[in-house]
């Protein structure tokens, strides 16, 4: 299935323009783009629309976007100002899930 969390204009129209070209991909991708805030976004024109579920792809070359390359550079800005660089889902799993939860893999 294809699936993506914490995206942005070009992760959505790259995973579009695969389902697109995958003949076999008959099945919905999943994505958290509706959900990501629009002052985020690095397309040049705003947030890609989403109409009746689906996306249009578009006639341009390359994934047919171009990027917003001043907001590019706010939020590198807004990075480099992050106190932390490290994910730590173990540390989260264990905060809001289960005090005892510890990564072992695999979990299925």
């Amino acid at each position: 299935s294809m699936h993506s969390t914490n995206h942005l204009g070009v992760s959505l129209m790259a995973m579009a323009h695969t389902a697109a070209a995958a003949p076999l991909v008959t099945h919905a991708c999943d994505t958290h783009y509706p959900w990501q805030d629009e002052r985020d976004e690095v397309v040049a024109g705003g947030r890609i629309p989403i109409v009746g579920g689906m996306v249009r792809i578009p006639e341009a070359p390359g994934l047919g976007v171009e990027l917003d390359y001043d907001q590019v550079a706010r939020l590198e800005e807004r990075y480099q100002k992050l106190p932390y660089r490290k994910r730590d889902d173990e540390a989260e799993m264990r905060l809001h899930v289960d005090p005892n939860w510890r990564r072992i893999l695999p979990r299925w």
